[in-house]
């Protein structure tokens, strides 16, 4: 923290707003958020109906709670109306308070960002680790006007001329990673059902399963035996006590490396929204996990064995990076 050299006050340089849009895209803002937390005074947006999300920003600053306009299956003409809807709402929080914006992605951060710009707040618009045949909407319609794109792969500068490459957004660890011997199955926010199905399958009997938005109930009559949760503030302690993580295509992946720990990736097909099979495949690679293309019992569980053989790549603190061009940024 600084400290005013007049009247001996504490004082934090910075009021820094971060629209966290959920899932994978709080992830980003929980990253940066470590590390401007006590260099900072934080804030945060983040979507009305995600309380995972603003139970855990709460801990660096105040969440307020913002209309998300589209979710993965809503459909065109309500998104519309909800995206309108949402400016009025946004504009209660936009005020030249702040110094800078952060977008971590999302539509949920397209109108406090226009807000923001509109008054002359820089914007930093981050694009997704998960990018890289073509920029998520978000970011490409951002980046006309912010002050910073910030991409997480040297593979983005193709697709955002105008952004500049900090490294991908891990979180720090917060605590000793250990082996439980237990696979670590998750879906994220949303779930990952056709995975679910299969592994539930398998006669594999330690397993922990984030079920997030799908029906939990199914699979612990089918299995007793597991730990099935839909959602956790302390989901970092399962990634980091599992001896193996299969998940699907997000942050969860860059969360197993803070801790070394074996993945799998399982690309969810019915995201017809979000990032391509061949995005994947180049994320596979970056976080040197395995991809699962076809969900058959058979190939996860050989991608399991085959994950443990792999090693864990050491990548850039792209969180840190941020941090310190934000705090620079006038």
């Amino acid at each position: 923290m600084l400290v005013s050299e007049r009247i001996g006050e504490v004082y934090l340089a910075k009021r820094v707003l971060i629209l966290a849009g959920g899932g994978g895209h709080t992830g980003y803002a929980y990253a940066l958020a470590q590390n401007l937390y006590g260099r900072a005074n934080l804030y945060f947006l983040a979507p009305e109906d995600d309380m995972l999300s603003q139970k855990r920003l709460s801990r660096f600053g105040e969440v307020y709670p913002l209309i998300r306009p589209r979710g993965p299956k809503t459909p065109h003409h309500e998104f519309i109306l909800r995206l309108i809807r949402a400016f009025p709402r946004a504009s209660k929080y936009i005020s030249n308070d702040y110094d800078v914006v952060v977008s971590t992605g999302n539509n949920l951060c397209v109108p406090p960002s226009i807000l923001a710009w509109l008054k002359g707040i820089p914007v930093v618009n981050i694009e997704s680790s998960v990018r890289f045949i073509k920029p998520s909407k978000t970011a490409f319609l951002l980046q006309p006007i912010s002050k910073l794109t910030a991409l997480q792969w040297e593979e983005q500068k193709k697709i955002l001329k105008r952004g500049i490459v900090v490294g991908p957004l891990i979180p720090k660890p917060e605590i000793e990673p250990r082996n439980d011997g237990y696979i670590l199955v998750t879906g994220g926010t949303e779930g990952h059902r056709l995975l679910f199905n299969v592994i539930a399958k398998s006669n594999l009997k330690n397993v922990v399963m984030q079920t997030g938005k799908v029906n939990p109930e199914p699979y612990r009559r089918l299995h007793p035996e597991w730990k099935i949760i839909e959602y956790s503030t302390e989901f970092h302690r399962l990634i980091a006590n599992a001896e193996v993580v299969v998940t699907h295509f997000g942050m969860t992946a860059l969360e197993a490396l803070v801790y070394r720990k074996p993945t799998v990736i399982v690309p969810n097909p019915e995201w017809t929204r979000a990032a391509t099979l061949e995005d994947a495949k180049y994320y596979a690679k970056k976080v040197n996990a395995v991809i699962i293309t076809e969900i058959t019992l058979e190939r996860i569980l050989n991608a399991i064995e085959e994950a443990k053989e792999k090693e864990r790549p050491k990548l850039p603190d792209g969180a840190k990076n941020l941090a310190n061009i934000i705090l620079k940024l006038s």
